[in-house]
Formats: C-alpha cells, sequence, structure tokens
C-alpha cells in the first residue's frame, strides 16, 4: 500500500513539468542535450557520485552509416544511495547505477529522462526498502531538473 501510495504522489509531482510514459520520467531540458548531460554530470560530480561512462548514442550510428538526433546516456552513482537498497534486496543491483538519456525529439526539443525507480520498487517488495528507495528518488530528481532547468 505504502509503495502505491508513494507511486501515486510521484506521478502527481512530476505532472506539473514532467510526464512519465511507459516507466520513464520525461523531462523538458532548456539546454541541448549535450549541455544537459554536461550539467548533469558536473551536477553529479558536485554532489559526491562518480560518472561511469557517457555513451553518445548518436555517435554509435554515424560509425555505422546512420543518422540519431543528438541521444546520450550517462551512467553514475555513489554506494552511499545504492548499497542501502542493495541491503534490502540485492536484486536492485540489475537497476543500478543510476542511467539517465539526454536527447532531442523530432520537433528539436531537449529531454532528460530516466526510469521510474517508485515503480522498481514493485519488482523489489522488501518493505525495508521504502526509505532507501524514496532518499534516491529525491536526489534523482532533483539532479535531473536542476540539470534541465534555465
Amino acid at each position: 500500500m505504502y509503495r502505491l501510495a508513494m507511486t501515486a504522489l510521484s506521478v502527481l509531482f512530476l505532472a506539473t513539468s514532467a510526464h512519465a510514459m511507459d516507466g520513464m520520467i520525461e523531462v523538458p531540458s532548456a539546454h541541448t542535450p549535450r549541455e544537459t548531460g554536461d550539467r548533469l554530470e558536473a551536477l553529479a560530480r558536485e554532489r559526491g557520485m562518480k560518472v561511469f561512462v557517457r555513451i553518445d548514442h548518436a555517435a554509435g550510428a554515424r560509425s555505422v552509416g546512420q543518422t540519431l538526433r543528438p541521444t546520450e546516456l550517462i551512467i553514475f552513482g555513489n554506494p552511499k544511495g545504492g548499497t542501502p537498497l542493495m541491503l534490502c534486496s540485492q536484486t536492485y543491483g540489475i537497476d543500478l547505477p543510476l542511467r539517465v538519456l539526454a536527447w532531442e525529439d523530432a520537433k528539436g526539443a531537449s529531454w532528460l529522462g530516466y526510469k521510474d525507480m517508485a515503480a522498481l520498487g514493485h519488482a523489489h517488495p522488501d518493505a525495508g526498502c521504502d526509505e532507501a528507495l524514496k532518499r534516491l528518488i529525491g536526489v534523482l530528481d532533483g539532479l535531473v531538473r536542476e540539470a534541465a532547468k534555465p
């Protein structure tokens, strides 16, 4: 019941400037995907997180002679946030570290998107994970929104 309430609250909160589709939270960005990714990376590092890798999907497409609008995946995290979840349920390890996608849509708008962590809680039923999950959701959403703002 708690998870259902948390999911409902997070959807209501995020609906103000983002939308969730197919388990993904999407936030419009005031910057290009590259600039947004740079901002996200800098914010994550400022908060003591490690950026493990940035994957430029558009560059990958170019390498095989195809064209893809700007699309980058940023993978980052910190054991302080992820370990408590995995202590509750090690299967959270499949969803960590955190991943955020920066992309340009067909209309030229920039977006940041990430998996809805509240929905992931249903895949990991240990009730002891609720607080750790709530903290991680707050950190992730805060980073994304800050990176996307003007």
